[in-house]
């Protein structure tokens, strides 16, 4: 009798076991790629791995200009020594996510020459296959 319970208790430990929901869920978010494209830009100055966060066209772009240096300085008009990137959750309207496309506000505090600077970008993103990239980073309004 004692076997008997002991192997119906493991069928029905295998059976709740196996029941279980398999789907991961991915703390990928629009705002964690884009803070993770920005942080190998200006912090880890690598082209290459913030290329691979973005869409490619933006990636063609961005190979253009050859270092990541070039690319924040030219496209982006953007320059830091030190950079902390954070994503802007003051306004959920700043902050817009409709299915496979989202928009982030990014804010960027850092020194350049020892002097603070601060920006506030944002960037538009794509989903493709559960995964988000950088697609475009929008022109600030205020520069020259």
């Amino acid at each position: 009798m004692k076997k008997l319970l002991t192997i119906l208790s493991v069928i029905t430990c295998l059976f709740i076991v196996g029941c279980g929901d398999d789907a991961k869920i991915s703390s990928d978010s629009p705002g964690d790629t884009a803070t993770a494209y920005f942080d190998a830009l200006y912090n880890q100055k690598d082209l290459q791995k913030a290329s691979k966060m973005a869409t490619p066209n933006l990636t063609r772009i961005m190979k253009s200009y050859g270092t990541a240096k070039q690319f924040s300085r030219n496209l982006i008009n953007m320059q830091y020594d030190e950079v902390v990137i954070e994503v802007d959750m003051s306004n959920m309207s700043l902050r817009e996510q409709y299915g496979d496309k989202a928009k982030i506000n990014l804010i960027f505090t850092g020194t350049l020459n020892g002097g603070k600077i601060d920006e506030m970008r944002s960037v538009k993103m794509l989903r493709k296959k559960g995964k988000w990239y950088v697609d475009k980073i929008v022109a600030d309004p205020y520069a020259r």
